[in-house]
């Protein structure tokens, strides 16, 4: 089924989350989503950036409206030089919310003082893994710190305007030598910008893809924008099959660059939408 249309009948779990659709409809969906959603071996999640306009509270009211219990924090919501003190409060107030912090970042590091903070950040946090972009020269001392701390990298690609890693390939190109805990954060979007498809990405570096940044875009180039999910360009059948089919278990964390002040409906859609693909594609 790539009918966008066909979709939106199974889509509406996230859409009610924001109080789109009549709640029986939802109810359908969402008994449909439940035995769909059992076959997953990842999680859905959200990338921090998503809620850049909003403070803690608000966030966590949006991520529950929204179903999504995973979060990769962003410094704004928990900044780099934080007590232990600080960031235990914050960590806990997600955690009594129901959702868990489950990575950091994206940490950009262009010195070594900049990974050193890094790493002592995530492990006050207590977390394995956080999404980074340590520059070339950085990293052979980034795998001293990955093996010192036992803490995970995922490097995260920015598109064709990115000087230091375009597309997921890129990555590789510096990482593809080192201790296997440096691996990938592949931004689905930034990657098919580059005219990747991000399922071949997934082929190719499945056993060390450690995160997922999930959304669309309109087209292929630096002019390519972030839109909701199902209105670009990306394959999401393929993608979702692929997902299964590498046997992927990090979290897939949907990304919305778009109406930033007000991202809820967006989500809400993009959610919605990508769960439809979830219930329908075997």
């Amino acid at each position: 089924m790539n009918n966008r249309r066909d979709f939106f009948k199974l889509a509406g779990c996230g859409l009610m989350a924001a109080g789109f659709t009549s709640l029986k409809a939802a109810s359908i969906i969402e008994t449909s989503l439940a035995k769909s959603e059992t076959k997953e071996l990842y999680k859905l999640g959200m990338a921090g950036y998503s809620l850049k306009e909003f403070n803690i509270d608000q966030s966590i009211s949006m991520l529950q409206r929204l179903q999504i219990k995973f979060l990769s924090i962003k410094d704004f919501h928990l900044p780099l030089d934080s007590t232990k003190e600080k960031i235990d409060e914050v960590m806990g107030k997600f955690s009594a919310a129901g959702i868990t912090v489950y990575a950091a970042g994206v940490i950009y590091m262009k010195t070594q003082p900049d990974v050193d903070r890094a790493f002592e950040y995530v492990k006050k946090m207590g977390i394995p893994m956080f999404i980074g972009v340590p520059s070339y020269d950085l990293i052979s001392y980034t795998e001293k710190k990955v093996k010192e701390y036992n803490i995970k990298i995922a490097i995260h690609n920015h598109g064709p305007e990115d000087a230091l890693y375009p597309s997921p390939e890129d990555v590789n190109s510096r990482i593809k030598d080192l201790d296997s805990r440096m691996g990938f954060c592949i931004d689905i979007g930034h990657t098919r910008r580059t005219g990747m498809d991000p399922s071949e990405a997934l082929i190719k570096y499945g056993p060390r893809i450690y995160d997922l940044h999930v959304k669309d875009v309109d087209k292929i180039g630096k002019e390519g924008k972030t839109i909701e999910i199902g209105r670009g360009i990306i394959d999401f059948p393929r993608f979702i099959k692929t997902l299964r089919e590498i046997n992927y278990e990090g979290k897939a964390s949907f990304e919305f660059e778009k109406d930033m002040k007000d991202p809820l409906p967006g989500l809400a859609e993009s959610i919605g939408f990508y769960k439809g693909v979830m219930a329908s594609v075997k």
